[in-house]
């Protein structure tokens, strides 16, 4: 048995290797996911379709739109909090996507400093 790994652990160089093989592949699926997560678009709009926000991957604003109704003069605190509220919403739809797809990769083990 090798030196430095306790009965039932390890398993030779057989078993390594393919450990290494694995980590690889997980690797390149991971970095791959990332690129698709980059040209990724996630929108959402808040009051009622009134402000629309989107976002990339990347979790960088692309896009705003404002209705016209949304704009009133007399109430900029609304509407600062209705484009807010789409910017968080858009995010969270990013953050779930890359999240569920993460998961399927790992299998739903949460692997420290990936996410």
């Amino acid at each position: 048995m090798a030196k430095g790994f306790p009965r039932g652990m390890g398993g030779g160089m057989g078993n390594m290797n393919q450990m290494i093989k694995q980590a690889q592949k997980m690797q390149e699926q991971m970095a791959k996911m990332q690129e698709e997560m980059e040209t990724k678009t996630f929108s959402a709009e808040v009051g009622g379709g009134a402000v629309s926000a989107t976002v990339n991957g990347k979790k960088e604003l692309q896009e705003i739109i404002l209705k016209e109704e949304a704009v009133d003069p007399d109430d900029i605190e609304m509407l600062q909090d209705l484009i807010v509220a789409a910017v968080n919403e858009a995010m969270r739809k990013a953050d779930k996507d890359s999240e569920t797809q993460m998961n399927s990769l790992t299998g739903g083990i949460n692997i420290p400093g990936l996410m």
